[in-house]
C-alpha cells in the first residue's frame, strides 16, 4: 500500500506524458486525476494507521550508493509528520487536477500539463517520505524541475520563460546551501540517514568544524546551511523574488506550488530536522528572525499590488514567514498545523482567483474588475470564505493556528521571540487589509471591467466548482477538528517525529498570557478590514486614500512597497549587471580577445615561426608516426624517472633548462635563410 501510494502519481504522469497522443486530452486527464485521487485515498488509510494508531512504518526499497562508510539507499519512512504532509499533498493535488480539467479544457496541450502536475506531486511525495538526506535531495531537485516545467508551460510567452529561469536560479542558490549542509552533516556523522544523524546531534553541539577556512560550531553551521535551502524553496527574505513571478504559469499550477507542494518543502525540512535545530540555538534564532522579517516584508508588499494572483502570492510568502518563525521558536507542531490549514484556504483562494480570471476573459488586474458579485455569486462566496480564513476570523481554520503562533511567540521570552511576535502582530492588520481590499476591488466596488468581459462573464462550471466546495469545507472546519489533536496540551499525536527540548515547550505558558494579548489579533483584523473598506469601497474615502498616496511620504512609501522594496532592482543592477559586465568586458574582451590571443595565436606562433613549422611537421596524419612518437616519449619518460638519481650525480639539472632554450632558439643557417626568403616581399 505504501509503495503504491508513492508511485501512483509517477505512473499517471508517465502514461499521460508518453501515451498522451493516444489517450487524448480527456483520457490523460482521467488517468492522472484517478492515480492522484487513489494516492490521496491511500494517504488517508496511512494517516489512520500511522498517525491515529501510532504504527510507524519503514519500507526499504533497494540500494543506491554503497561505498565503504557511505551508504544511501532508496527507502521510505512513514511517521506522523510524513503522513500529515501526504494527506495535504495528495488531497490538494487531486482537487487541483480535477479543477485543471475544466480550466485547461481549451488548451491544446492538456496531456503535457496533466503529466507535469502528476510528476510534481510524485517528487513532493518522494521528498516527504524519504528516510535519508540524499533521497530528500532527489525529491527537492525534482520539485524544482517540475516547477520550472509548469511555470514555463506556456513557453512561447517571454515573461513565463523569464519567470521559470528566475525560479530555477533562485532555487539553485538555496540548493547549494542544502547540499553543503548535507555534506557538513556527513563529514561529522559519517551518514546521510536521518535516524543516526539525529542521534549524533546532541554530541555534535560545540564541536569545532572548519568551513571556508574558518573554525565554526559544526552543528550550527550544518543547521544554517540546511536553512539556506529552506530560504530558497520556501521563499524567505533574500531568495523570495521567484515566488510572485511564478504567477506566469496557469492558475492551477499557482495553487499547487503555493498551497501543497514546493513552498511547504522548506517548512517540512525544518520540522524533519528538529533534533538538529534544537541543539543549535543560534540557528533557531536566525530562523525565527528571518521568518518574522519575511512575514513583515511580504505583508507590506501585498498591500499595494494590483494583480489578483500577485496579492495572493505575497500572502503566501507572509504566511510562510509565520510558519518559519513558529518553527524557529521550537513550535514545530504549530508551524506544521498552520501549514496544513494554510494549504486548504490558500488553494481555495488561488482556485477562486482562477475562476474570476476565467470568467472575465483572463483579466488579472483588480482595478479592471469590480461589481461582479451578482454575476459570480458562487465564486464570491468561496473567495470570501478563503479570505476570512486567511485573516484569522474567529472559528474558521486560520484562526486556530495563526493566533496560537502569536501567543507562543509572546510567551517565548527571547529577543528572537519578541522580534517575531511584534512583526507578526503588525502583519495581522496588513493581512486583513489586503485580503478585504481584494474582495472589495474584485467583487463589490463599482465596476471598471470591460463590457465585453462582463458580457461573457459566467460562474464556475461543475468541475471547477466541486473542488472549491471541498476546499471551503476544509477552510471552515479543519482548524476546529484538528487543533486539539495536533497542538492540544498533552497530545502525543506527533510522537517522535518532532523533537523539542523541555525548556522550549511554551504552549502551556501561552495559555496564561494576558487576555488583551489574546484579543490583539482579532482587533488588528477588524481594524485592517475597516481600513480596507474606507480606502477601497466608498468613493469619498477612496479619493482621500489617493491624496495620501500622492503626497511626498505616501508616494515614496507606495513606490517602495509597489516595487517590492527594490529587491529585484538591487539584484539586477548590483549582481546581474555586474556579472554580465564582467563576462563581456573582462572575460571576453580583455582575456579571450586580448591576453589569450596575444599570448596564443598572435603571440607564440608569430614569435617562433621556425619552431612552430618544425613541430607542425610531426603532425603527418599517419597513425603509426604518432604511435612511434608516443612510444619514444614514454620510453624517455620512464628512463628519466628510473635513472633520475644517477643523472643528478653526473649532470647539473640546470643544463636541462639551457638545453631547452637552445633547442627553441637555435635554427639551421640554411633553414633560416629559406625562412627569411619566404617572409621577404617579392
Amino acid at each position: 500500500m505504501y509503495l503504491l501510494l508513492v508511485f501512483l502519481p509517477l505512473l499517471g504522469s508517465l502514461q499521460a506524458g508518453l501515451l498522451g497522443r493516444f489517450l487524448g486530452a480527456r483520457g490523460a486527464a482521467i488517468v492522472t486525476t484517478g492515480c492522484v485521487a487513489m494516492s490521496a485515498l491511500l494517504s488517508g488509510l496511512a494517516f489512520y494507521e500511522v498517525a491515529l494508531s501510532g504504527s510507524v512504518c519503514t519500507a526499504p526499497l533497494s540500494n543506491w550508493f554503497s561505498s565503504e562508510m557511505f551508504d544511501a539507499g532508496w527507502g521510505f519512512y512513514f511517521d506522523t509528520l510524513t503522513v500529515v504532509m501526504l494527506v495535504v499533498i495528495t488531497s490538494v493535488s487531486s482537487l487541483v487536477h480535477l479543477y485543471g480539467i475544466s480550466y485547461m479544457s481549451h488548451d491544446p496541450h492538456v496531456p503535457r500539463f496533466m503529466s507535469y502536475l502528476s510528476i510534481f506531486t510524485f517528487f513532493m511525495i518522494m521528498l516527504v517520505t524519504s528516510d535519508n538526506f540524499l533521497q530528500l535531495f532527489f525529491g527537492w531537485e525534482g520539485v524544482g524541475l517540475a516547477s520550472y516545467l509548469l511555470i514555463n508551460f506556456w513557453f512561447t510567452r517571454l515573461q513565463a520563460s523569464k519567470a521559470s529561469i528566475k525560479a530555477m536560479l533562485m532555487n539553485r542558490i538555496g540548493d547549494i546551501g542544502l547540499a553543503l549542509g548535507i555534506m557538513a552533516l556527513f563529514s561529522q556523522c559519517q551518514t546521510v540517514k536521518f535516524a543516526p544523524a539525529f542521534a549524533c546531534a546532541p554530541f555534535l553541539s560545540d564541536t569545532p568544524f572548519l568551513f571556508c577556512n574558518m573554525e565554526l560550531d559544526g552543528l550550527t553551521t550544518a543547521a544554517i546551511l540546511l536553512f539556506v535551502g529552506c530560504i530558497g524553496k520556501s521563499a524567505q527574505l533574500g531568495l523570495h523574488t521567484w515566488l510572485p513571478d511564478a504567477m506566469e504559469g496557469p492558475t492551477p499550477v499557482s495553487a499547487l506550488i503555493h498551497a501543497a507542494t514546493m513552498v511547504t518543502a522548506g517548512v517540512f525540512l525544518i520540522a524533519r530536522c528538529s533534533p538538529i535545530f534544537e541543539h543549535a540555538p543560534i540557528a533557531l534564532a536566525v530562523v525565527a528572525c528571518l521568518g518574522g522579517m519575511t512575514c513583515f516584508f511580504a505583508a507590506t508588499t501585498g498591500l499595494v499590488q494590483n494583480d489578483i494572483k500577485r496579492v495572493i502570492a505575497y500572502s503566501t510568502c507572509s504566511q510562510l514567514g509565520y510558519m518559519v518563525f513558529a518553527s524557529g521558536l521550537s513550535q514545530y507542531s504549530v508551524g506544521v498545523f498552520h501549514l496544513v490549514n494554510h494549504a486548504f484556504f490558500k488553494a481555495l483562494l488561488f482556485l477562486g482567483a482562477g475562476s474570476v480570471i476565467h470568467a472575465l476573459s483572463n483579466e488579472q488586474d483588480m482595478r479592471k474588475m469590480g461589481g461582479v458579485v451578482q454575476l459570480l455569486p458562487f465564486t464570491y462566496s468561496m473567495m470570501l470564505i478563503g479570505s476570512l480564513s486567511l485573516v484569522g476570523f474567529p472559528f474558521l481554520t486560520g484562526f486556530y493556528s495563526k493566533d496560537v503562533i502569536l501567543e507562543a511567540a509572546y510567551a517565548t521570552y527571547t529577543i528572537s521571540g519578541n522580534i517575531a511576535y511584534w512583526l507578526g502582530s503588525v502583519c495581522v492588520a496588513m493581512t486583513a487589509y489586503y485580503s478585504f481590499r481584494l474582495i472589495f476591488l474584485s467583487f463589490l466596488a463599482p465596476t471598471n471591467a470591460h463590457k465585453t468581459a462582463l458580457q461573457h462573464a459566467h460562474d464556475a462550471p461543475l468541475l471547477m466548482g466541486a473542488p472549491l466546495i471541498i476546499l471551503a469545507f476544509g477552510s471552515i472546519f479543519l482548524g476546529y477538528l484538528g487543533k486539539d489533536m495536533m497542538i492540544g496540551l498533552g497530545t502525543d499525536f506527533w510522537g517522535n517525529s518532532l523533537y523539542v527540548l523541555p525548556q522550549n515547550l511554551v504552549l502551556l505558558e501561552s495559555e496564561y498570557i494576558p487576555q488583551s494579548q489574546k484579543l490583539l489579533p482579532l482587533v488588528s483584523t477588524l481594524v485592517g478590514g475597516f481600513l480596507a473598506y474606507l480606502f477601497n469601497y466608498p468613493l469619498a474615502f477612496a479619493e482621500k486614500g489617493y491624496r495620501i498616496k500622492t503626497r511626498l511620504v505616501g508616494r515614496k512609501l507606495y513606490t517602495l512597497f509597489n516595487k517590492r522594496w527594490f529587491f529585484d532592482k538591487v539584484y539586477n543592477d548590483f549582481i546581474g549587471q555586474r556579472a554580465l559586465d564582467f563576462g563581456y568586458t573582462t572575460s571576453w574582451k580583455k582575456l579571450d580577445k586580448g591576453c589569450f590571443e596575444v599570448i596564443g595565436p598572435y603571440g607564440v606562433a608569430q614569435t617562433f615561426p621556425i619552431w612552430s613549422r618544425h613541430i607542425s611537421r610531426l603532425q603527418s596524419g599517419v597513425i603509426y608516426h604518432y604511435a612511434v612518437i608516443m612510444l619514444l616519449g614514454l620510453t624517455l619518460a620512464i628512463t628519466l624517472v628510473a635513472m633520475w638519481d644517477m643523472l643528478e650525480v653526473f649532470i647539473d639539472p640546470r643544463f636541462y633548462f639551457l638545453f631547452l632554450i637552445t633547442f627553441l632558439f637555435s635554427t639551421v643557417p640554411g633553414e633560416q635563410a629559406s625562412a627569411s626568403k619566404a617572409t621577404s616581399p617579392s
